[in-house]
């Protein structure tokens, strides 16, 4: 068995002039909580709905461990808004869903609803519900037919506090009890950082780098970063300083985790040998700050 549950080849779609994704390489690791990070309309949602075959890419492909690229029938998906009719109750919602499946138990749609925590609300009309229920109802239609991969995009924007929490309990039970391997989708940065186990930034359609948490964990502690348009030779002269922890993060970015107590020394070095430097700062241990610094703005966030 793959350790991948779903990998993208050079992924890429095009709208007229415009790419929305380009050259995207994932790589989904079964039983992941597998987080894509990005600002609105960095492509996170354009992404998901070719890995859904809701709409087909220009280029590259979406592989699934079995070595198909259309394997779809593996998949549950809530992209957006959840398609619910407001006038009806949450298990004949779900049970229309089950029917379109060939599923006529009504057991199995009320085991549905339990998992998200709705089975005692089942027969409460969806317009009666929070915001919060209708996003727990739309992940329990999205799981009918019990998909091995489930793609939710931004379930947790416009949530209050209680309503995070309780979609970060649901998302580590279906991971951890039922095995189930879950793309989110999020510009909430550290929430997601709360749960997720995997992780890619996607900024103007591409993906900046992909990481484990552990990674993305030592990434995130206090360093110095380093904006220049000459990456190479700015490399090239930390390596002369003697320096070891440092690393390329963005096509101009450079992250050094070490000496962060000297920060005016390390530019001096680099301008001494002639290296622009566009600006440099020390990042915190924060998922935001270094999202911001990869991508240089937090516009969206």
């Amino acid at each position: 068995m793959s350790e991948y549950i779903v990998t993208t080849e050079d992924l890429t779609k095009k709208f007229k002039d415009k790419t929305a994704v380009d050259h995207v390489n994932l790589h989904i690791k079964r039983g992941a909580i597998y987080g894509l990070i990005g600002r609105n309309g960095a492509g996170k949602t354009t992404f998901m709905r070719m890995l859904t075959g809701m709409i087909t890419p220009t280029s590259g492909k979406v592989v699934f461990e079995s070595g198909e690229t259309a394997d779809y029938s593996r998949i549950g998906a809530l992209i957006e808004t959840p398609a619910l009719n407001p006038k009806q109750s949450a298990l004949t919602n779900i049970r229309t869903k089950c029917l379109a499946y060939g599923i006529r138990d009504k057991e199995y749609a009320l085991k549905k609803l339990e998992t998200v925590g709705l089975r005692l609300v089942a027969k409460k009309r969806v317009d009666k519900y929070s915001l919060g229920m209708r996003q727990r109802l739309g992940i329990a239609m999205a799981l009918v037919g019990d998909p091995e991969l489930l793609i939710l995009d931004e379930p947790i924007n416009g949530l209050d506090p209680q309503g995070i929490a309780e979609m970060r309990k649901l998302f580590e039970y279906l991971s951890k009890e039922k095995g189930t391997t879950i793309v989110i989708s999020s510009h909430i940065l550290e929430e997601l950082s709360r749960f997720a186990t995997d992780y890619a930034i996607i900024d103007g359609g591409k993906i900046l780098e992909e990481s484990t948490l552990d990674e993305l964990r030592k990434k995130c502690s206090e360093s110095i970063i380093i904006k220049t348009s000459e990456t190479d030779k700015a490399l090239e002269v930390l390596r002369e300083c003697g320096y070891t922890k440092f690393s390329s993060v963005g096509a101009k970015t450079i992250s050094l985790a070490e000496d962060t107590d000297n920060v005016a020394e390390v530019n001096m070095r680099l301008a001494s040998a002639g290296v622009p430097v566009e600006s440099i700062t020390v990042a915190g241990a924060d998922l935001e700050e270094y999202f911001i610094n990869l991508t240089g703005s937090s516009s969206g966030i």
